[in-house]
């Protein structure tokens, strides 16, 4: 008997995206590995940016988000931001939730520009 295709009633899920991705999946370990290591920056961040003003999009995020990019081969923070709103996998990787939004790509080049970082990091004194 030929099966008909459902038409989606609901986005309703129980579901998270983390459920979706195999036990086994490599980038689970990736993800441990990564979130211990900027854990580990934390203090680092926080000295970084202000206490006050407009919440910025965590660090952590940015640059788990270039970990994304070199892993599956994404050829812009563009495309990047794209796939971000409908891959499950990357928002898993991201800590995202469904209902999050998508970051714009321009954050990438604000968060890069070397002019906006106002302290030394550890072993580099090329920066200001």
């Amino acid at each position: 008997m030929r099966g008909r295709p459902k038409q989606q009633t609901t986005l309703f899920s129980l579901r998270t995206p983390g459920d979706r991705v195999p036990a086994g999946h490599p980038l689970r370990r990736v993800k441990d590995m990564a979130d211990a290591a900027l854990a580990a920056l934390s203090p680092t961040f926080e000295e970084m940016y202000s206490g006050t003003g407009r919440p910025s999009i965590p660090p952590e995020q940015l640059l788990k988000s270039c970990l994304l990019m070199a892993f599956y081969s994404v050829r812009s923070e563009r495309l990047f931001c794209e796939q971000l709103d409908y891959n499950l996998l990357f928002r898993w990787f991201l800590d995202m939730g469904m209902e999050d939004a998508s970051f714009d790509h321009s954050t990438f080049s604000q968060n890069r520009d070397p002019g906006s970082w106002s302290m030394t990091l550890p072993g580099d004194s090329s920066w200001r």
